[in-house]
């Protein structure tokens, strides 16, 4: 996007009001559970507006009216009728218009399951690290859903509505200058919208940026998985192009659980990561305050308070907030502290949250009995300790709390960022205060003047409690002022304009090119394990949309020269065994790879073929070929139409219907496969469908999963389970692109490296990574290929030396050896160069490559400098 495309701030926008002929800036169209007023029914029963105060709002409302956006959310109120006219702002071009504004209308009683049920009963308390405290349901679930549904909907007609007047400003559509609407979701209620709203935008061609960012933690991988739909949430925000939080940790904690849970190739360094053929820019940006706005307060707010010390605390009444271990570490200061009785005293603001949740009003009592207990005890004639006000205050009777207080308390147990500390900085304009901050609540990473402490630490709040209160007032001062020069430079606004400066790099991915920054493909981090020295690697691929791609017809799916150089190479590493899984025929297989020596299970695995000739059959029931035989002619003569075909494999048959995506309408295309469908029923198979295909299976408890745990056992013999980890180290390593794959993938969980091959994002999956497409499983395999490489001359022991000749018979790829005598039987156990196709019996035997694996392993570094280390060995190059 051009600089003239920009989401301009309030002190530089160019409006509707633009001068002719001047490009409009980008519109905003700014997503979040609330709107930025609430609307109610007066006497009259007309609707009326009550402004709501708050930093996003202050920040983004003028933004949204400068640039002709739009705003959208749910408007406080189920007293809200379809029809209804929304109201003017009171005071002109004080508000957004009526036609800013798009309320989400919700049921009250699907809004209630939404809200208090999926929202702040199950993520506020995960989010918050407090996975005892969620509860899991289905049905909350299936309303968060619904919701977000809702929400998603009106901004795909927010969308519409915007590119409708772009196109009637100006004169020409397809002009680059023509700016990109942003679209900025807000907050942990909305975490689905973006997948919905990108999926419609691409089908109509709607033009878009979304962003999306989170104002709570995020948390590590080891909580998030506790959540049974996380794959879901993970893709809701992985279909932003921008995804914003307060702080590097959470940022850390997203991109772990996106590479852990997805599989998504990751840039930590950059915070990049590629998902669905796009770069999702994840960005810290931690939000700030109208700071002038306090401090404007705070200068002109009356004195309220006497004139004994006070510790202020200001929280909404939630378990989040740690109320009563920072009340219990008053106690304790009083206690080891006698010298502060009757002098100073913690002043507890509480608003009230939630009080119809059964949670809140426990604590509530909790919190009423604790501080009547503690008054009752310190308490004198004319002084209590705590003066605890349950209930909201005015914005300028806080602010003079905030400018009066000697101490803040802002000890959460757990917040995303926490703007209570940033106020309390913003109103302290004699900066005598000094503010104790938790280091779990965002803040704490940002304002590093403040005394931070652990809340859980009751005895260590109450001494650093005492040292605010006795502290030089120089160094009170100073702290004070290095918080306040930050606080007004990084404010709310700040917060605003970084995150549209960052949304302003990324490049329409919806209408316009990929956005796709290279990525490093990450793999050396999940097979450091796998490729050590003394491991064995077993690769168990799959052939069609895994080595080879998918295309119209399985005789034109052909593998890429390279990936059979490398898989060729691979298979003739002594360390190495390799096999190729499919549901093609046996014959069929083996030609489209063409490959000796390796293992090749076909017919989803009930044909196997192993390398020293050996085959596995799986027996089947004598009529399962008479059913075949008349399921053939039925779909022949019903559903093979446009394109649509039988491949008979033997033991297999398959209906494709890829070509019907092309040839016919989609009500037409799913009419035929239904049909299908019907048809393997009638003839009594279980339609197992595939990548575009239906498949016809024999009745036996036999699938590729069973077929890969017989393929370990016959090559590694019966206690394979036990090699794995053990002393042999064998790994595992399977790649599969669809649900048949997943068969493998759960028989070898927690035994292999499994990895889901598909461009299209899958919300369950079984695979540990994910990769997009034959070539990323090239590079996965050439990655291996190269580790290997480097360990294939090293000498198992640094006192072991090379005692024998290198012998390397080169032959065609279309040559075979066929007696002993064409290989010459010399040592080279030293450099560990078994042979491939005798590893079963003999560790000694001369090395076979094929013309292109022995000019790679002649061109490895490794090799090489393992010949300049013992340069007395020669070695022999012998050619066919």
């Amino acid at each position: 996007m051009s600089s003239q495309q920009k989401v301009i701030p309030p002190n530089g926008s160019i409006g509707l009001e633009g001068e002719p002929g001047e490009p409009l800036s980008a519109p905003l169209i700014v997503v979040s559970n609330r709107l930025p007023f609430v609307l109610t029914r007066n006497a009259n029963g007309k609707l009326q507006r009550s402004h709501s105060a708050g930093g996003l709002v202050t920040a983004l409302g003028p933004v949204v009216i400068d640039c002709g956006g739009l705003w959208i959310g749910w408007p406080g109120s189920h007293d809200v009728r379809p029809f209804d006219e929304i109201p003017e702002p009171d005071i002109p071009n004080s508000g957004l218009k009526s036609q800013q504004v798009k309320p989400v209308l919700v049921r009250q009683e699907l809004f209630d399951s939404f809200y208090n049920g999926c929202c702040n009963g199950t993520f506020w308390p995960l989010f918050h690290s407090m996975p005892d405290r969620a509860v899991f349901s289905s049905e909350t679930w299936k309303a968060y859903q619904e919701v977000n549904e809702e929400f998603a909907l009106k901004t795909i007609d927010a969308l519409r509505q915007v590119r409708a007047r772009l196109l009637k400003e100006y004169n020409n559509p397809s002009d680059d200058s023509m700016p990109v609407p942003v679209v900025w979701i807000h907050d942990y209620q909305l975490m689905l919208a973006a997948a919905m709203i990108r999926q419609v935008a691409i089908e109509e061609n709607l033009a878009c940026k979304l962003g999306f960012f989170l104002h709570i933690p995020f948390p590590s991988w080891d909580i998030m998985r506790l959540f049974p739909w996380d794959d879901q949430i993970l893709e809701g925000i992985l279909a932003c192009d921008l995804v914003g939080f307060h702080i590097e940790d959470y940022c850390t904690n997203f991109i772990e659980c996106c590479q852990r849970r997805m599989g998504c190739r990751v840039d930590h360094a950059n915070g990049n990561i590629e998902y669905d053929n796009r770069t999702v820019h994840v960005r810290a940006l931690p939000i700030g305050i109208p700071f002038n706005q306090f401090q404007l307060l705070a200068i002109k707010a009356p004195r309220v308070m006497k004139d004994e010390r006070v510790v202020l605390g200001v929280d909404r009444l939630d378990y989040t907030k740690g109320l009563v271990q920072r009340i219990k570490a008053f106690e304790r200061l009083l206690e080891c502290h006698p010298e502060h009785l009757g002098r100073v005293v913690l002043m507890q603001i509480a608003v009230p949250s939630r009080t119809d949740v059964k949670e809140y009003k426990a604590l509530k009592e909790e919190i009423d009995q604790l501080v009547g207990r503690i008054n009752g005890r310190f308490s004198t004639a004319d002084w209590s300790p705590i003066r605890y006000i349950y209930g909201c205050i005015s914005q300028d009777k806080l602010a003079a709390f905030y400018r009066d207080s000697a101490v803040a308390l802002v000890t959460p147990l757990r917040d995303g960022m926490n703007l209570v500390a940033k106020e309390f900085v913003a109103c302290q304009i004699n900066e005598n205060g000094v503010l104790i901050l938790s280091p779990f609540a965002g803040a704490g990473g940002t304002m590093r003047e403040a005394l931070l402490v652990n809340p859980y630490e009751i005895d260590m709040v109450a001494e650093t409690i005492h040292k605010a209160l006795v502290m030089d007032i120089d160094e009170r001062r100073h702290r004070m002022q290095l918080l306040r020069k930050r606080e007004s430079s990084m404010d709310v606004d700040y917060w605003m304009d970084s995150f549209l400066r960052e949304m302003d790099q990324v490049e329409c991915a919806i209408t316009g090119p990929p956005s796709l920054i290279p990525v490093d493909h990450g793999y050396q981090s999940y097979l450091t394990e796998y490729i050590e020295d003394s491991t064995k690697l077993n690769l168990l691929l799959d052939y069609d949309g895994t080595l080879a791609p998918i295309v119209s017809h399985p005789d034109l799916a052909m593998m890429s020269a390279e990936t059979r150089r490398v898989l060729t190479h691979l298979s003739q590493m002594p360390c190495v065994s390799v096999c190729v899984m499919s549901g093609r025929s046996l014959d069929n297989l083996r030609q489209m790879v063409g490959i000796e020596g390796i293992t090749y299970a076909a017919s989803q695995g009930l044909e196997i073929l192993h390398p020293d000739g050996s085959r596995f059959i799986h027996p089947v029931p004598t009529d399962h070929q008479i059913r075949l035989q008349n399921l053939l002619p039925a779909l022949e003569g019903e559903v093979c139409t446009n394109g649509a075909w039988v491949e008979n494999k033997g033991a297999l048959l398959t209906y494709h219907y890829r070509a019907l995506s092309s040839t016919t309408s989609p009500e037409r295309r799913d009419s035929l496969v239904q049909r299908a469908a019907e048809l393997f029923r009638e003839h009594g198979f279980y339609p197992h469908h595939t990548q575009m295909a239906i498949e016809a299976r024999p009745p036996v408890p036999w699938d590729k999963g069973r077929a890969s745990l017989y393929i370990m056992r016959t090559t590694y013999g019966v206690d394979w389970p036990q090699r794995v980890g053990g002393p042999e180290r064998v790994r595992i390593l399977y790649a599969g692109d669809d649900d048949t794959d997943e068969e493998v993938m759960q028989a070898l969980n927690g035994l292999a490296c499994t990895f889901r091959v598909s461009r299209v994002p899958v919300y369950k999956s079984s695979a540990n990574y994910r990769l997009t497409d034959p070539d990323a499983v090239q590079s996965l395999l050439r990655l291996i290929e190269d580790k290997l490489d480097q360990r294939a001359v090293i000498p198992s022991s640094p006192t072991s030396s090379f005692t024998a000749n290198f012998f390397i018979t080169c032959i065609h790829e279309s040559e075979t050896v066929t007696s002993d005598e064409e290989q010459t039987d010399l040592s080279a156990s030293d450099a560990q160069l078994k042979s491939k196709r005798r590893r079963r019996n003999s560790r000694n035997s001369t090395m076979v490559l094929s013309k292109v694996a022995a000019a790679g392993l002649l061109r490895s570094n490794s090799f090489k400098a393992a010949l300049c280390h013992h340069s007395q060995d020669p070695i022999t190059v012998i050619g066919h």
